[in-house]
């Protein structure tokens, strides 16, 4: 009892380090800035930059509502490719090698290349916006589960041919439920590029988003506008990983029938 107290105790330090160091970093930076008489337009301190989130909250709001709007969309359609992409390829063979050559290509191409040429074939509405969304979440999504799948436990899938279930009934049953942890390591890792994914198709051209409220900010020289706008990036990407991560945990707890 002593011992899992003390693990306890020692996973919420952990959880604290990484806001410790946050803190210490801000702290560092604002006297930087104080102290090296920095102009605002190179480096805000972190005073400004709360400043600008309270100056443009109305503003920012809007377009935060954008952006998330589109990375949510474009995420939403990638999970489900991408499950169904990963299955195909666990569970077949030629299927994976026709197919897997073909996304590890497609993830070679700088999305700041496909960006403009999709603003191009499909306009500068919302749906060339979700299409960069779903190839920036597609791959890692599909890749994970495929890997998952494929490294399955495969004596307890022989056992259940051996007890007569056909090769779909034990994919099914044994494979797919112990993926589901690879599964989550790809949602994990796309939640996080989802934003981002929103992010760079908005700087080719758009009405609203975090993407274009960026660009207007840079290119008038208000620093400070920036960097609280990457803060909003930040706590949106933040947001949507540990949404996936709660969503894993329920899952993985009901799988296991822990309490």
């Amino acid at each position: 009892m002593k011992k899992s107290q003390n693990t306890g105790r020692n996973n919420g330090r952990a959880d604290l380090l990484p806001v410790g160091i946050v803190l210490a970093v801000l702290v560092f930076w604002q006297l930087i800035v104080s102290w090296g008489d920095i102009p605002p337009y190179i480096l805000p301190s972190p005073i400004m930059v709360l400043k600008a989130l309270f100056d443009e909250k109305e503003l920012l709001l809007t377009h935060t509502l954008a952006t998330l709007n589109e990375a949510l969309v474009g995420f939403s359609l990638a999970v489900v490719l991408g499950m169904i992409f990963g299955i195909l390829m666990g569970y077949s063979e030629p299927f994976r090698r026709a197919l897997y050559p073909i996304f590890i290509i497609t993830q070679t191409i700088p999305i700041i290349v496909l960006a403009p040429l999709f603003a191009i074939w499909f306009g500068f509405g919302f749906l060339p916006k979700i299409l960069i969304v779903i190839l920036v979440c597609f791959f890692p999504v599909a890749v994970t589960f495929a890997q998952g799948l494929i490294k399955a436990d495969e004596d307890m899938d022989q056992l259940l041919k051996v007890m007569g279930a056909k090769r779909w009934q034990a994919f099914r049953k044994v494979r797919i439920p112990q993926a589901l942890p690879s599964l989550f390591s790809g949602l994990k890792i796309a939640a996080t590029y989802s934003i981002m994914g929103a992010v760079i198709s908005e700087w080719v051209g758009a009405k609203s988003g975090l993407g274009i409220f960026m660009t207007r900010a840079m290119s008038s020289f208000r620093t400070s506008v920036l960097f609280a706008d990457v803060f909003v990036i930040i706590v949106l990407s933040l947001g949507i990983y540990k949404a996936v991560e709660i969503i894993e945990k329920k899952i993985i707890l009901r799988k296991y029938n822990i309490r």
